[in-house]
């Protein structure tokens, strides 16, 4: 009963700041789709003889092929263009008669057409929509939050099992550097095939979760502070994905590899979002139904307790490093895949926000306690607040105080907790 009740508080968290941030980005907006051109044309008559007037980007052309789909026969002329191409079209077709023309918010009030007479023009009608809600800044928000999001399920990992790894986002750029290099100069670059790509981003997913299990090796073999040990991680991993690349971005890869970060093959939304969720579940099951798991939180809660209890701690805590590495190097895939480069300047502050996510989503900094449903909303939370800031032209040292404001605070709630 308390997993929901805290799942619930965190989600009316995330429907406030939806609303709130719906109506903060309300503006007025003139539809140009295919239901807009039916309502435009529902009016007219059978016998109305009709001029589309668009301009020649890609929006006015898509609401140009709607419409002559409704109007069929009715479409005496249809211009794209400029005023001018609407002026030689008028010359054409006023001498056989012509009763409306149909344009955009723009064309619409183009002077060409003022001095007719007899002729109605026709525009979409206005409506007031939140720019939040807006079917792409959503599928934005959620492709913008997936790498973090990934990266906060091993550091749920890592907090619950009383440890910290801010290595994450060296490792996610060394993953990406790695695995564009494998292709540049292994694999021939942009001629490299699906079986190559996918050995590639494997040999930088191993790298990370092998840099991941030897942090977890040094902090328990050595009893050496995490906090320290995944910051030495963080110098290293950085420091070789610039030496690597040479302090370039490497770019020479195939076209088809930005498939698993900028496909989107299941209804239109993105693969990478998709990845997120089936890792979200996949980590959830494990957490949940699981002997290592159950160990994981038992190490958490009372290292000593799980130790007498017979459970290998050491084991336990290495494996949530290696995981860590692992999730973090395959965010640095997909990072690369989104934009088609790897580079040492990917993942900057990401295992801050990785921190942040787990933080907000009811994960204890003390170990012992957190959810993977927690982190998923918590990482949504940060991205909502983000993506509002910036459609309400927040700028960006004040995003960085309230966000930091949003930590301190689900820290302090936690503690009181």
């Amino acid at each position: 009963m308390k997993f929901w009740k805290d799942q619930i508080s965190r989600i009316a968290a995330l429907l406030v700041l939806a609303v709130f941030f719906s109506v903060m980005t309300r503006r007025e907006e003139f539809p140009q789709d295919a239901a807009a051109a039916r309502e435009l044309v529902s009016g007219l008559g059978k016998d109305a003889k009709v001029m589309v007037a668009v301009r020649g980007i890609a929006e006015d052309k898509a609401f140009a092929e709607a419409l002559k789909a409704e109007l069929g026969s009715r479409a005496v002329e249809v211009v794209t263009g400029e005023p001018r191409d609407a002026r030689k079209a008028l010359d054409r077709v006023t001498a056989t008669g012509l009763d409306v023309i149909i344009g955009t918010q723009v064309t619409a009030e183009w002077l060409v057409f003022s001095d007719l007479k007899d002729v109605k023009i026709l525009k979409p009608s206005s409506r007031t929509w939140p720019v939040f809600l807006t079917r792409d800044n959503l599928l934005n928000i959620a492709s913008q939050i997936a790498v973090i999001a990934i990266l906060a399920i091993g550091m749920t990992l890592v907090i619950i099992a009383g440890g910290i790894d801010l290595s994450v986002g060296s490792l996610l750029a060394l993953s990406a550097v790695v695995t564009t290099l494998i292709l540049r100069d292994a694999f021939g670059g942009e001629k490299a095939t699906s079986m190559q790509m996918m050995l590639a981003s494997l040999g930088g997913i191993g790298l990370c979760a092998a840099s991941g299990w030897l942090a977890g090796d040094i902090i328990t073999r050595l009893r050496m502070p995490p906090f320290i040990v995944t910051l030495a991680m963080m110098l290293v991993g950085s420091g070789l994905a610039y030496r690597l690349a040479d302090n370039q971005s490497v770019y020479q890869v195939p076209e088809s590899f930005i498939w698993l970060g900028r496909g989107a093959d299941l209804m239109n939304v993105p693969n990478a979002v998709v990845l997120m969720l089936l890792l979200y579940a996949a980590a959830h099951g494990m957490m949940t139904q699981t002997a290592f798991g159950r160990h994981l939180y038992a190490v958490g809660g009372n290292a000593e307790a799980a130790l007498v209890s017979g459970v290998s701690v050491k084991r336990v805590t290495v494996m949530a490093y290696a995981l860590c590495g692992l999730l973090a190097g395959l965010g640095g895939v997909v990072m690369a895949s989104q934009l088609k480069s790897g580079s040492g300047t990917f993942g900057a502050k990401y295992e801050l926000y990785a921190i942040a996510a787990a933080v907000v989503g009811g994960t204890s900094l003390s170990g012992g306690r957190g959810t993977m449903p927690g982190t998923l909303i918590g990482a949504f939370i940060i991205a909502v607040i983000q993506n509002g800031m910036n459609l309400t032209n927040v700028e960006s040292n004040t995003q960085n105080i309230v966000l930091g404001l949003v930590i301190l605070a689900a820290v302090a709630m936690e503690r009181r907790k």
